[in-house]
Protein backbone atom coordinates (compact mmCIF):
# COMPACT_ATOMS: atom_id res chain seq x y z
CA UNK A 1 0.00 0.00 0.00
CA UNK A 2 0.88 3.43 -0.73
CA UNK A 3 -1.30 6.65 -0.85
CA UNK A 4 0.19 9.69 -1.94
CA UNK A 5 -0.40 13.07 -1.47
CA UNK A 6 2.15 15.31 -3.26
CA UNK A 7 1.94 19.73 -4.38
CA UNK A 8 4.28 20.35 -7.12
CA UNK A 9 3.75 24.21 -6.32
CA UNK A 10 5.31 23.70 -2.74
CA UNK A 11 7.17 20.25 -3.39
CA UNK A 12 5.28 18.80 -0.13
CA UNK A 13 5.14 14.88 0.32
CA UNK A 14 2.76 13.29 2.35
CA UNK A 15 2.69 9.47 1.85
CA UNK A 16 0.79 6.92 4.35
CA UNK A 17 2.30 3.41 3.75
CA UNK A 18 3.02 -0.43 5.06
CA UNK A 19 6.23 -0.02 2.92
CA UNK A 20 5.38 -3.65 1.17
CA UNK A 21 5.77 -2.46 -2.19
CA UNK A 22 8.61 -1.08 -4.10
CA UNK A 23 7.09 2.42 -4.86
CA UNK A 24 7.18 2.69 -0.88
CA UNK A 25 10.73 1.00 -0.47
CA UNK A 26 11.95 3.48 -2.78
CA UNK A 27 10.99 6.09 -0.01
CA UNK A 28 13.30 4.90 2.61
CA UNK A 29 16.10 6.12 1.13
CA UNK A 30 15.12 9.03 -0.26
CA UNK A 31 16.38 12.13 1.37
CA UNK A 32 14.71 15.23 3.41
CA UNK A 33 11.70 12.93 4.76
CA UNK A 34 10.59 12.43 8.39
CA UNK A 35 9.23 8.90 9.20
CA UNK A 36 6.72 7.61 11.75
CA UNK A 37 6.03 3.78 12.01
CA UNK A 38 3.18 2.43 13.60
CA UNK A 39 3.07 -1.40 14.46
CA UNK A 40 -0.20 -2.20 14.28
CA UNK A 41 -0.51 -6.10 15.02
CA UNK A 42 2.98 -7.62 16.23
CA UNK A 43 6.52 -6.85 16.80
CA UNK A 44 8.14 -5.80 13.67
CA UNK A 45 12.11 -5.57 13.37
CA UNK A 46 13.42 -2.23 11.52
CA UNK A 47 17.10 -1.36 11.51
CA UNK A 48 18.10 2.05 12.26
CA UNK A 49 21.32 3.76 11.85
CA UNK A 50 23.79 0.89 13.56
CA UNK A 51 21.01 -0.44 15.74
CA UNK A 52 18.31 -3.22 15.80
CA UNK A 53 14.67 -2.08 16.86
CA UNK A 54 12.37 -4.30 17.79
CA UNK A 55 8.65 -2.50 17.27
CA UNK A 56 5.91 -4.05 19.69
CA UNK A 57 2.57 -3.95 18.64
CA UNK A 58 1.08 -0.58 19.24
CA UNK A 59 4.56 1.15 19.03
CA UNK A 60 5.56 4.23 16.66
CA UNK A 61 8.90 5.61 16.29
CA UNK A 62 9.96 9.07 15.01
CA UNK A 63 12.80 8.54 12.64
CA UNK A 64 14.13 11.99 11.30
CA UNK A 65 15.76 12.45 7.55
CA UNK A 66 18.98 11.79 8.98
CA UNK A 67 18.11 8.11 10.19
CA UNK A 68 19.21 5.46 7.89
CA UNK A 69 16.74 3.07 7.72
CA UNK A 70 15.96 -0.34 6.30
CA UNK A 71 12.07 -2.68 6.52
CA UNK A 72 11.64 -5.81 5.14
CA UNK A 73 8.88 -5.65 2.55
CA UNK A 74 7.27 -8.45 3.86
CA UNK A 75 6.66 -7.00 7.19
CA UNK A 76 2.86 -7.83 8.42
CA UNK A 77 0.55 -4.69 10.47
CA UNK A 78 3.40 -1.91 9.87
CA UNK A 79 1.98 1.81 8.62
CA UNK A 80 4.06 4.44 8.26
CA UNK A 81 3.62 8.13 7.95
CA UNK A 82 6.32 9.48 5.55
CA UNK A 83 6.30 13.27 5.03
CA UNK A 84 9.19 16.45 4.21
CA UNK A 85 9.61 19.75 5.77
CA UNK A 86 7.35 20.94 2.81
CA UNK A 87 4.53 19.25 4.28
CA UNK A 88 4.68 19.99 7.67
CA UNK A 89 7.58 22.11 9.15
CA UNK A 90 8.19 21.22 12.96
CA UNK A 91 9.92 24.06 13.56
CA UNK A 92 7.51 26.20 11.77
CA UNK A 93 4.96 24.72 14.07
CA UNK A 94 6.84 24.35 17.10
CA UNK A 95 4.42 26.56 19.19
CA UNK A 96 1.73 24.05 18.12
CA UNK A 97 2.88 20.61 18.20
CA UNK A 98 5.92 21.30 20.84
CA UNK A 99 7.85 17.91 18.89
CA UNK A 100 11.21 19.81 18.29
CA UNK A 101 14.13 18.26 20.18
CA UNK A 102 11.33 16.48 21.86
CA UNK A 103 9.98 13.42 19.17
CA UNK A 104 12.14 14.65 17.09
CA UNK A 105 16.05 15.52 17.22
CA UNK A 106 15.79 14.91 21.46
CA UNK A 107 17.92 12.01 21.50
CA UNK A 108 20.68 9.85 19.90
CA UNK A 109 17.90 7.43 19.25
CA UNK A 110 14.71 8.03 17.93
CA UNK A 111 12.00 8.46 20.27
CA UNK A 112 9.48 5.98 21.04
CA UNK A 113 6.22 5.72 22.99
CA UNK A 114 3.69 2.92 23.41
CA UNK A 115 -0.07 3.86 22.63
CA UNK A 116 -1.89 2.95 25.67
CA UNK A 117 -5.42 1.15 25.27
CA UNK A 118 -7.27 4.48 26.42
CA UNK A 119 -5.21 6.15 23.64
CA UNK A 120 -5.59 3.75 20.78
CA UNK A 121 -8.81 4.87 19.53
CA UNK A 122 -8.00 7.98 18.79
CA UNK A 123 -5.06 6.83 16.57
CA UNK A 124 -7.34 4.55 14.81
CA UNK A 125 -9.66 7.15 14.25
CA UNK A 126 -6.67 9.43 12.64
CA UNK A 127 -5.54 6.48 10.61
CA UNK A 128 -8.81 5.93 9.14
CA UNK A 129 -9.66 9.26 8.30
CA UNK A 130 -6.79 9.71 6.52
CA UNK A 131 -7.40 6.31 4.57
CA UNK A 132 -10.83 8.54 3.65
CA UNK A 133 -8.82 12.11 2.97
CA UNK A 134 -6.66 10.55 0.78
CA UNK A 135 -9.13 9.27 -1.82
CA UNK A 136 -10.67 13.05 -2.29
CA UNK A 137 -8.50 14.61 -4.30
CA UNK A 138 -9.45 18.65 -3.78
CA UNK A 139 -8.19 21.70 -3.11
CA UNK A 140 -8.21 21.00 0.40
CA UNK A 141 -6.93 17.81 0.68
CA UNK A 142 -3.43 18.86 1.53
CA UNK A 143 -4.97 20.65 4.53
CA UNK A 144 -6.87 17.88 6.01
CA UNK A 145 -4.38 15.53 5.77
CA UNK A 146 -1.75 18.24 7.49
CA UNK A 147 -4.11 18.72 10.11
CA UNK A 148 -4.55 14.90 10.74
CA UNK A 149 -0.77 14.62 11.13
CA UNK A 150 -0.48 17.73 13.78
CA UNK A 151 -3.33 16.39 15.76
CA UNK A 152 -1.46 12.83 15.56
CA UNK A 153 2.01 14.49 16.43
CA UNK A 154 0.09 16.70 19.48
CA UNK A 155 -1.39 13.41 20.75
CA UNK A 156 2.10 11.65 20.60
CA UNK A 157 3.63 14.40 22.57
CA UNK A 158 1.23 14.35 25.14
CA UNK A 159 2.03 10.54 25.73
CA UNK A 160 5.25 10.93 25.80
CA UNK A 161 5.19 13.79 28.23
CA UNK A 162 2.86 11.48 30.64
CA UNK A 163 5.78 9.13 30.76
CA UNK A 164 8.26 11.28 32.09
CA UNK A 165 9.76 10.07 35.20
CA UNK A 166 8.65 13.28 36.34
CA UNK A 167 5.41 13.98 34.48
CA UNK A 168 4.10 17.13 36.45
CA UNK A 169 7.45 19.00 35.31
CA UNK A 170 6.62 22.42 34.65
CA UNK A 171 6.52 23.44 30.79
CA UNK A 172 9.65 26.03 31.43
CA UNK A 173 11.89 23.28 31.88
CA UNK A 174 10.12 20.65 29.39
CA UNK A 175 10.84 23.29 27.31
CA UNK A 176 14.76 24.16 28.71
CA UNK A 177 15.18 20.26 27.96
CA UNK A 178 13.76 20.48 24.48
CA UNK A 179 15.59 23.84 23.70
CA UNK A 180 18.84 21.86 24.93
CA UNK A 181 18.37 19.16 22.64
CA UNK A 182 17.81 21.29 19.90
CA UNK A 183 20.96 22.73 20.47
CA UNK A 184 23.02 19.67 20.54
CA UNK A 185 21.69 18.26 16.96
CA UNK A 186 22.67 22.13 15.73
CA UNK A 187 26.49 22.16 17.49
CA UNK A 188 27.60 18.79 18.26
CA UNK A 189 30.15 18.73 15.65
CA UNK A 190 31.79 21.83 16.83
CA UNK A 191 30.55 21.91 20.96
CA UNK A 192 31.52 19.20 23.06
CA UNK A 193 31.08 20.74 26.08
CA UNK A 194 27.57 20.94 28.74
CA UNK A 195 29.32 24.31 29.78
CA UNK A 196 29.07 25.78 25.76
CA UNK A 197 25.17 25.03 25.76
CA UNK A 198 24.52 26.22 29.42
CA UNK A 199 26.24 30.02 28.20
CA UNK A 200 23.96 29.50 25.03
CA UNK A 201 20.77 28.74 27.22
CA UNK A 202 21.49 31.08 30.03
CA UNK A 203 21.43 28.64 32.86
CA UNK A 204 24.10 27.06 34.79
CA UNK A 205 26.16 23.55 33.68
CA UNK A 206 24.38 22.67 37.38
CA UNK A 207 21.22 23.45 36.36
CA UNK A 208 20.98 21.59 33.51
CA UNK A 209 22.33 18.97 35.19
CA UNK A 210 19.98 19.06 38.08
CA UNK A 211 16.99 19.32 35.48
CA UNK A 212 18.50 16.23 33.23
CA UNK A 213 19.13 13.70 36.42
CA UNK A 214 15.66 14.41 37.42
CA UNK A 215 13.05 14.79 34.31
CA UNK A 216 15.17 12.09 32.06
CA UNK A 217 17.36 9.97 34.39
CA UNK A 218 20.57 11.14 32.01
CA UNK A 219 23.01 13.90 32.37
CA UNK A 220 23.53 16.95 29.62
CA UNK A 221 26.80 15.37 28.50
CA UNK A 222 25.61 12.47 28.26
CA UNK A 223 23.27 13.70 25.04
CA UNK A 224 25.82 15.25 23.45
CA UNK A 225 28.23 12.35 23.82
CA UNK A 226 25.17 10.18 22.09
CA UNK A 227 24.86 12.04 19.58
CA UNK A 228 28.82 12.55 18.32
CA UNK A 229 28.79 8.75 18.64
CA UNK A 230 25.91 7.96 16.46
CA UNK A 231 27.39 10.70 13.72
CA UNK A 232 30.62 8.46 14.07
CA UNK A 233 28.93 5.48 13.14
CA UNK A 234 27.25 7.29 10.35
CA UNK A 235 30.02 8.20 8.83
CA UNK A 236 31.97 4.94 9.31
CA UNK A 237 29.44 3.01 7.77
CA UNK A 238 27.58 5.05 5.31
CA UNK A 239 30.70 7.41 4.22
CA UNK A 240 33.66 7.04 2.22
CA UNK A 241 35.97 9.55 4.85
CA UNK A 242 38.73 8.31 6.71
CA UNK A 243 39.14 8.25 10.30
CA UNK A 244 40.91 11.27 10.37
CA UNK A 245 38.57 13.47 8.23
CA UNK A 246 35.81 11.80 10.14
CA UNK A 247 37.86 13.37 13.62
CA UNK A 248 38.05 16.20 11.54
CA UNK A 249 34.28 16.70 10.71
CA UNK A 250 32.99 15.98 14.29
CA UNK A 251 35.48 18.31 15.76
CA UNK A 252 38.49 17.05 17.21
CA UNK A 253 41.87 18.39 16.11
CA UNK A 254 43.34 15.12 16.63
CA UNK A 255 42.15 11.64 15.35
CA UNK A 256 43.69 9.52 18.47
CA UNK A 257 41.96 12.32 20.66
CA UNK A 258 38.50 11.10 18.85
CA UNK A 259 39.76 7.67 18.53
CA UNK A 260 40.10 7.27 22.35
CA UNK A 261 36.25 8.56 22.64
CA UNK A 262 34.83 6.12 20.38
CA UNK A 263 36.66 3.39 21.98
CA UNK A 264 35.16 4.57 25.44
CA UNK A 265 32.06 4.53 24.49
CA UNK A 266 31.50 1.57 22.41
CA UNK A 267 34.79 -0.89 23.32
CA UNK A 268 35.64 -0.95 19.55
CA UNK A 269 38.15 1.72 17.78
CA UNK A 270 36.48 3.39 14.95
CA UNK A 271 38.46 0.85 12.66
CA UNK A 272 37.66 -1.90 13.96
CA UNK A 273 34.04 -0.74 14.50
CA UNK A 274 34.27 -0.50 10.60
CA UNK A 275 35.64 -4.02 9.52
CA UNK A 276 33.30 -5.59 12.03
CA UNK A 277 30.39 -3.95 9.92
CA UNK A 278 31.61 -4.64 6.84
Amino acid sequence: MKLSYSSFKDEDIFVLTDFNCEPAQELINQKGLFKILWSRDKTVDIKIDDYQVNLEKDEIIFCTPLNVMSVDKNNEGLLAFVFNKQFFCIQTHDEEVSCNGFLFFGSAMPQTIKISETNIEQFEIIRKLLLHDFSIADHLQGEMLRSLLKRLLIISTRILKENLPNPDVARTKLDLIREYNILVEKHFKELHKVSEYANLLFKSPKTLSNIFSKQLGKSPLIIINERIILEAKRLLLYSNLTIEEIATELGYKDSGHFSKFFKKHTNNSPRAFKKMKL
